[in-house]
């Protein structure tokens, strides 16, 4: 018999939905349950052959806890090592090399420290950061955002240099990214299941959640060709980024997809919130892949980091060329360069004349300062 533990946080169908289409498929070989878990003993036998990981990243012992896991041979979905080691902004950086359509994309310094880091903690970091630069490169407006984060939680629209300072100001430890908006002219949201299962869902992230227009099904969304080629980007990034179960987003903009988030591996699959039928695919399709996994023959495992973050990638393929690379990027339009001109030079009603920049640098207890003095 092989036990399957399900780990998860306030969501409730999916979980549910899950162990009991594996407990039916299993007919009593295979059994799916919620795992208990309490204090791990460092050489335990491992107590199930696959885990399905939905609430880790939020819980720092359920992480250690997986990783003791697999380090004794459990399949854990997702790969708890490289989840650890993963953000967005490596993402983006990733998805470029792939050939996969992003927006342009910068990582910021903190605005605030934890205690002990100190001015000399920060000498590396440039004073004070070139913010003006950093605008006309992502172009306005843009998105301020977690480079790890996820939920839409802390992202804000930034549609001035003064909004970003503002917004900035607020963002405390956090690690932000500024990030171009796309005006899209459609949005999809796409599970991958094993790196090769996905499933192309219209999407609008301007619809709260759980109000029902989030998603929609409509299987003829996108143009076939433009479905192909997104379908070809996602397993791209899924199987560069070696997760079994995760998101991809799209914001398309003149039949170019551009991906905005792909580091979902707890995607929402709750059915109040994706709808019955993209609810029922995607538990029969994670049921599939835990059968799937279940009967795969596994090498011992070797006690090396890099092991632990096998299995090695299914396919890795890049969609666009360079010739496309080069001509899709998105460059800041003749109309924001204009308003950051004039708002920069005091043309703005609504914007003091005297010109201010913020810094990267810290004040002597240790925390991150905001702008340096007018210049």
């Amino acid at each position: 018999m092989k036990k399957v533990g399900i780990l998860v946080g306030r969501e409730k169908t999916f979980p549910e939905a899950l162990i009991k289409n594996i407990n039916e498929r299993g007919d009593g070989e295979v059994i799916a349950e919620y795992l208990k878990l309490g204090g791990i003993k460092h050489d335990a036998p491992p107590a199930y052959d696959l885990v399905i990981d939905r609430i880790s990243h939020e819980v720092p012992f359920y992480r250690a806890t997986l990783k003791r896991m697999a380090l004794e041979g459990t399949i854990i979905v997702n790969n708890p090592f490289w989840w650890s080691a993963d953000d967005k902004f490596f993402n983006y950086s990733l998805a470029a090399k792939l050939g996969v359509a992003v927006p342009r994309t910068v990582l910021l310094p903190q605005k605030d420290y934890i205690k002990g880091i100190v001015s000399e903690s920060l000498r590396n970091l440039e004073f004070p950061l070139d913010w003006q630069a950093i605008i006309d490169y992502v172009g306005l407006p843009a998105f301020l955002k977690p480079f790890d984060g996820g939920g839409w939680k802390n992202v804000s629209k930034i549609n001035s240099l003064e909004e970003l300072w503002n917004e900035y100001d607020q963002t405390g430890t956090l690690c932000m990214t500024l990030q171009a908006a796309v005006d899209f002219d459609q949005f999809v949201r796409c599970y991958c299941v094993g790196q090769e299962e996905v499933m192309i869902m219209a999407y609008d992230p301007r619809k709260p959640y759980l109000s029902g227009e989030q998603y929609i099904h409509n299987p003829n969304y996108l143009s076939p060709q433009l479905a192909d080629r997104v379908r070809k980007d996602v397993r791209t990034l899924c199987s560069a980024l070696g997760y079994d179960l995760n998101t991809v987003e799209f914001a398309i903009k003149d039949g170019i997809p551009y991906a905005i988030d792909f580091m979902n591996p707890a995607p929402d699959a709750e059915l109040a919130s994706v709808g019955e039928f993209y609810h029922n695919w995607i538990t029969n399709a994670v049921t599939d892949l835990v059968f799937k996994r279940l009967t795969e023959k596994r090498e011992r495992p070797r006690y090396r980091w890099d092991a632990l973050l096998n299995p090695a990638p299914i396919k890795t393929q890049a969609v666009a060329s360079q010739t496309e690379q080069q001509a899709r990027t998105i460059m800041p339009n003749a109309e924001a360069k204009a308003a950051t001109a004039a708002n920069e030079s005091g043309g703005a009603t609504d914007t003091p004349k005297s010109k201010t920049t913020l810094r990267s640098g810290t004040k002597k207890d240790g925390r991150n300062s905001n702008r340096s003095k007018t210049i």
